[in-house]
């Protein structure tokens, strides 16, 4: 019912489980799938990885009440480009659609947040940075702060502009907070954007997270 009332979004068809999931992409070739998790018969993964491995161009959203790193991690390895929880709102769950089917990806914040946890915790990652008092410190959900703090050299041939607007990335921000807090348009967020991806050769924001993580390319308070 919610979908329906969005504009932009015609829904096709609603399964009850996983093997009816697959069976009406077949059927329908829709351009997202909204998937649960845990469904009888065929679950939210498995059915995921069937129709991304047989309709690429089918992108999913994984919409769950779970956000476990058991849920997460084999959702997005088994191809899903979006994952939301169900406290998401009508909006939230828009953008994510349009997100992805844009061929961005359509995370939300915490999602975003545990991927950098993630990151910090496998060996060799570059250590986050953390060095600084606990004082300067943003809480937990809080963006970046006026700048961002690439390291001085920049990997890939970034220049410093596109670093402020990668770090900007890895805190969360979308394309319209990223402009109003470098006072430039949007137009000019996506210029940068898009000659950063071509740099690091990434494809969406989520590996660009993954990417400004690696290198050290985040966000710090001023």
């Amino acid at each position: 019912m919610l979908l329906g009332l969005l504009p932009g979004i015609e829904v096709v068809g609603a399964a009850a489980d996983g093997e009816e999931a697959v069976a009406l992409v077949e059927r329908h070739h829709p351009d997202v799938v909204l998937m649960d998790l845990r469904m009888p018969r065929c679950d939210g993964v498995e059915a995921t990885r069937r129709i991304r491995a047989a309709h690429p161009e089918t992108e999913v959203v994984v919409l769950t009440t779970y956000a476990d790193d058991d849920s997460l991690f084999p959702a997005l390895r088994a191809g899903a480009r979006g994952y939301l929880t169900k406290d998401a709102g009508g909006e939230e769950i828009a953008r994510a659609i349009a997100d992805v089917r844009s061929g961005a990806a359509g995370l939300s914040p915490q999602v975003q947040l545990r991927l950098l946890e993630r990151l910090a915790d496998e060996p060799g990652a570059a250590a986050p940075p953390s060095s600084a008092p606990p004082s300067s410190a943003p809480p937990v959900g809080a963006p970046p702060g006026p700048s961002a703090a690439p390291p001085a050299e920049l990997p890939d041939g970034l220049t410093a502009r596109e670093a402020e607007v990668l770090a900007l990335i890895a805190g969360g921000l979308s394309n319209a907070e990223i402009a109003q807090r470098l006072f430039v348009s949007p137009a000019t967020v996506k210029t940068h954007i898009n000659n950063l991806f071509a740099k690091t050769a990434v494809r969406d924001r989520a590996q660009a997270v993954a990417y400004a993580f690696r290198h050290g390319i985040t966000g710090t308070q001023q």
